[in-house]
């Protein structure tokens, strides 16, 4: 699909405040296809964008925290709500399933009136799901359905926010900034399940403490989402090309987006790791329990899961921002992602911290550097079609199979001879077959056709780009 602007829109010129400085850059495509400048158009940024940035971060930590409130707590939590391992398991999974019938409506509210509307439908279901959590909770007895039914909305609250990152960042950042944005934006989701883990068995210590852990989780959502009915609905003038390229129609994105074989190539690794990523987050504590480990060790290594994981985000996605190597950074990538999977199955035997923590510090660390240079790759790849779209969908994908993946592995818990009676080595077998299934996908990437596709993603002008004071 070519990406080209037309004569009208080369033509247009926004007018430069006195005393701001624009830098004129001619560059050529580099080989992953960097977008040339042209400083007769500048297009500029707003400070302000970092306000909205914040508080997609604020969000999605939150909803994030939410989702795995139980996770590392589950043995504590099933006492207290008198229910098996398998039922908090469902906390988790109906949080993702919960994604799938708002994403139509998702994409209808970023596609027609942008991230700020979306934000806003998110922090009023946030709310809601909290202090319905909260009073099933300091029920007596605890209601674990009026439990269930806060989570659910919850579970209804993240696409609004999860699927927003890579919308708000070609909305209001430029073309050396939008990698960045979308990384922080959208690895604040795992960031709030981090917390959600390491918290926890910290607030919780007993099944006494539980109502007392929900009240504070309650009160932080209130106070994060609150700031959401400030935030501008958009800039004054686009930030860069793409931005202001205009964008198909839903009939017709849906018409051109399944002939992108690149974007099934990145697709199918993308939604198998994020859901595996879930269900390994969601039996954090029910993979190392049966061998001795404690609810603060599962804790530990799902904070270094994720904590590891920012880190190596934050050197990686900058790096991409400037050098555009989507391509080879995917593919090298992918194959540790798997690995790591693969070597996590005997971990848990070691019985000592030093394995387990380690595997989960290079899941994280693979992981969380693929998934924000992906999402800007699927943008980038499937333009002209809205990002809103591509993100929503692998997002749903995503979040599909995390929820199956955690009702298959749930089946497999136990049977493996010579464990522990409760061991998830059968779980983690399977979860590491299907992981190298998905590897073969990516690989062919910038080969044939998908390379002829990938092409055409330089082949629109950008300009340069002011920032405001």
């Amino acid at each position: 699909m070519q990406r080209l602007m037309s004569n009208d829109e080369r033509d247009v010129r926004h007018q430069q405040p006195k005393g701001e400085r624009t830098t004129g850059i001619d560059s050529r495509a580099t080989q992953d296809n960097h977008i040339s400048r042209d400083a007769n158009c500048p297009y500029r940024t707003y400070k302000r964008r970092f306000f909205g940035l914040a508080q997609l971060v604020l969000l999605n930590i939150i909803v994030s925290w939410d989702w795995l409130s139980f996770s590392a707590i589950s043995t504590t939590a099933s006492h207290f709500f008198s229910v098996s391992e398998s039922s908090i398991n469902w906390l988790s999974t109906s949080f993702l399933f919960a994604f799938l019938p708002m994403a139509p409506l998702v994409i209808f509210t970023l596609n027609r009136s942008g991230p700020k509307a979306s934000i806003l439908a998110s922090s009023a279901l946030i709310l809601a799901g909290n202090w319905i959590r909260y009073a099933g909770t300091r029920s007596s007895p605890p209601q674990f359905g009026v439990v269930m039914f806060g989570q659910i909305l919850i579970g209804f609250s993240q696409p609004f926010v999860l699927a927003a990152p890579t919308r708000y960042s070609n909305l209001w950042f430029s073309d050396q900034g939008r990698v960045s944005a979308t990384a922080i934006a959208s690895l604040a989701n795992p960031l709030g399940g981090a917390l959600g883990q390491l918290v926890s068995p910290l607030w919780a210590s007993d099944r006494t403490d539980i109502p007392n852990m929900i009240l504070y989780t309650s009160i932080l959502s209130t106070v994060a989402t609150l700031p959401a009915i400030f935030l501008p609905k958009e800039p004054p003038t686009p930030p860069s090309a793409l931005a202001a390229a205009p964008k198909l129609d839903f009939h017709e994105a849906a018409r051109i987006l399944p002939k992108n074989l690149s974007f099934w190539m990145v697709l199918v690794p993308f939604a198998v790791y994020v859901g595996f990523f879930n269900a390994t987050s969601t039996f954090i504590n029910q993979i190392f329990y049966p061998y001795g480990f404690s609810e603060t060790d599962a804790g530990i290594a799902g904070a270094l899961l994720i904590f590891v994981g920012l880190a190596s985000a934050a050197i990686v996605s900058p790096i991409v921002d400037r050098t555009k190597k989507y391509t080879p950074v995917i593919k090298a990538l992918i194959p540790l992602i798997a690995a790591s999977y693969l070597v996590l199955i005997w971990m848990p035997a070691t019985r000592s911290v030093a394995g387990p923590f380690a595997v989960c510090a290079i899941l994280g660390a693979t992981s969380f550097s693929l998934l924000p240079c992906a999402l800007e790759y699927l943008a980038l790849i499937t333009h002209p079609v809205s990002p809103e779209l591509t993100s929503t969908i692998v997002w749903a994908m995503g979040q599909l199979l995390g929820a199956i993946f955690i009702v298959i592995m749930d089946a497999l818990r136990g049977g493996a001879t010579g464990e522990p009676a409760a061991s998830m080595k059968r779980a983690l077998v399977f979860q590491a077959v299907i992981a190298w299934v998905a590897v073969p996908f990516a690989m062919v990437l910038g080969m044939g056709k998908m390379k002829r596709e990938e092409g055409n993603v330089g082949g629109y002008q950008a300009v340069a780009t002011a920032d405001e004071e």
